[in-house]
């Protein structure tokens, strides 16, 4: 069935970027290593996924391919988080400012949540993943909010780890948004606290991140849990998301366990 055409926000910003050559497909993750025994392990680890065009152009392949191998990394760090008993994981996926990119671009994505939460909405199921959607859904495409609905709903009584998806999402969005929530529901301004303002958050109910791990070599949060992520330890990895695996998580949670946590104190 044809796609309807491409909707962009009123306040998207404009096309950018080029798309490349094709090429051989992606390449296999690395290995996973143990973890030592007793790590402290982060109640909530957020990721910023970034690197899938640089790791396509490095491998002489579309950028959508680049795309692709990021979504087959996303299975492993996923399984294995499952395996470390992290109890939270918010993935982001697709950023406000993504829609510079060009149509074919963001249209594959799109196509690319689908194919994978449709494709992996049993796995989900089985190992009690629960999936939660953060960011303006109303903005997506019809099948692509259909698809990312279904698997609301199928993953919904999972218990072992919450995964947040941050797609069409950007963290002064998120506060513009929770502003006017709070705004609507009438609460007078002296009421107004920390509190108040996390709670009309889209992560409203889930810990804040402890580990906030950025692939990819940039060192920025890139409008992404800017709230949230106050308190947040930061691991920064030169890895591409593609090529990051479960071993290379293994090193960001190691990392994490010897930091000193004080708040300020």
């Amino acid at each position: 069935m044809a796609r309807a055409p491409l909707v962009r926000p009123t306040d998207a910003p404009p096309t950018a970027h080029r798309e490349t050559a094709s090429g051989p497909g992606p390449e296999a993750t690395v290995p996973q290593e143990p973890l030592d025994a007793g790590a402290d392990v982060p109640r909530h680890v957020a990721i910023i996924m970034d690197g899938n065009r640089r790791w396509a152009r490095a491998h002489g392949v579309p950028e959508l391919d680049g795309h692709a191998a990021g979504v087959e990394a996303v299975r492993g760090i996923l399984t294995h988080a499952v395996r470390r008993g992290i109890p939270a994981l918010t993935l982001y996926a697709f950023s406000r400012e993504n829609w510079a990119r060009t149509d074919a671009e963001v249209e594959g994505l799109f196509g690319l949540l689908e194919m994978a939460i449709r494709d992996e909405t049993a796995e989900l199921r089985a190992q009690g993943v629960r999936v939660r959607l953060l960011g303006r859904l109303d903005e997506l495409p019809e099948a692509t909010r259909r698809s990312l609905g279904e698997a609301l709903a199928a993953t919904a009584d999972g218990e072992r780890l919450q995964l947040s998806i941050a797609f069409n999402y950007a963290g002064r969005t998120e506060i513009v948004d929770a502003v006017r929530a709070i705004v609507r529901s009438g609460i007078p301004a002296d009421a107004i606290d920390e509190s108040t303002v996390s709670g009309a958050l889209y992560t409203a109910g889930q810990p804040d991140p402890d580990l906030v791990i950025r692939t990819g070599g940039e060192h920025r949060l890139s409008n992404f849990l800017i709230w949230q992520s106050a308190y947040a330890e930061l691991v920064l990895t030169e890895t591409l998301w593609p090529d990051f695996g479960p071993a290379e998580l293994d090193e960001a949670l190691a990392e994490y366990a010897l930091r000193s946590r004080r708040f300020g104190r």
